[in-house]
């Protein structure tokens, strides 16, 4: 008989239960949130493992890798189709979603969350990072704008991140209060965008050495940022069987509900990674609206600003280009402007 062992996952403790093929719960303990622990654990039980889950989270890629590492068959299930499952549940408790991930696990209802590479993770974090001081940097610029508004000092509309200091200092450099005041804000915001132009080299110097990523720039308004952003997000391109399914996959497809005479297609379903979808999202737009090169997908994008309006379009360019840019990767062709077209 096989045995299944499904485990809630917290931030400092888990809950284990191990339950055989035909429900029936075997064992159930609650654990410290660490892979020596749930190893010797399900190392105790006295029948094989067929296979342990887990749902995905924040802890996912620590324990994942750590339970791979001690020859255990490890899944991570996708959040959203657990949680329809123990939604089930009168009570909610740790020890109630444990027995219930066990028994998604021996039913198979679950669909399996690719584990990204570790080298994956870290463009990841540095492109996080990046994005971090960015907003930082841009939230204190508008604390600046709006104290001085008050003292009925009215900065220009746009200032560009590097001058802003410039631009700042000699207008409060007379008036005591604001430099008290102020200067800490300045030398603070000075401080964190030197560190964000420092990161910005780092991602622009990862692209340029990334053959894949040299690729994916040969398409019209797809950068650094974008190319590093995909492919940190997909990782392995193999995963995905057809590129077409990619769009669907970080959301820009339309959700639908059908049932009996019902069927109401809606708008894009924003699922997988928000980043991504975004960064698409203003590389369509920057091809539609900033470059100055002809190509078929654009002409297609300007066709349907034309009749379906401009947000319309640059969603729909926006999953043309996440299709394109992952069946370069698997090819390992570069971009051809004229012979892109079609429908998205």
């Amino acid at each position: 008989m096989d045995y299944f062992a499904g485990i809630d996952v917290s931030l400092r403790s888990c809950a284990l239960c191990i339950v055989d093929g035909k429900g029936t719960v075997l064992l159930e303990r609650e654990l410290p949130c660490e892979v020596s622990y749930i190893v010797e654990c399900l190392g105790t039980f006295p029948h094989p493992i067929e296979r342990v889950g887990f749902e995905a989270g924040t802890m996912s890629q620590h324990l994942f890798f750590g339970l791979k590492a001690a020859a255990l068959d490890v899944v991570c299930m996708e959040a959203r189709q657990v949680n329809a499952a123990l939604s089930a549940m009168r009570n909610k408790t740790d020890k109630n979603d444990a027995r219930g991930i066990a028994q998604v696990l021996r039913t198979g209802w679950f669909s399996p969350v690719h584990m990204k590479s570790r080298e994956a993770h870290g463009v990841r974090a540095l492109l996080s990072t990046r994005k971090a001081l960015l907003k930082k940097t841009m939230d204190l610029a508008n604390e600046v704008r709006g104290l001085l508004k008050i003292f009925g000092i009215r900065l220009p509309t746009t200032v560009k991140h590097g001058s802003f200091d410039g631009v700042v200092r000699p207008l409060i450099e007379m008036d005591d209060v604001l430099v008290h005041a102020l200067v800490p804000l300045l030398d603070a915001r000075v401080v964190l965008y030197q560190h964000f132009l420092e990161l910005d080299r780092r991602v622009k110097r990862a692209a340029s050495q990334d053959d894949v990523c040299m690729r994916m720039m040969t398409v019209p308004g797809v950068g650094p940022i974008a190319s590093l952003t995909f492919k940190a997000a997909v990782d392995d391109p193999t995963r995905f069987k057809r590129s077409r399914t990619v769009g669907a996959h970080f959301g820009l497809t339309p959700r639908r509900y059908q049932s009996g005479e019902h069927d109401n297609p809606g708008r894009i379903s924003k699922a997988g990674d928000r980043d991504v979808r975004a960064t698409l999202y203003a590389a369509a737009n920057a091809l539609l609206m900033r470059t100055m090169a002809g190509s078929q997908i654009k002409s297609w994008g300007m066709r349907l600003v034309r009749t379906k309006g401009r947000r319309r379009a640059v969603v729909a360019v926006a999953r043309k280009l996440a299709v394109l840019l992952h069946r370069m990767w698997i090819d390992g062709t570069e971009f051809r402007q004229d012979q892109v077209g079609g429908k998205a």
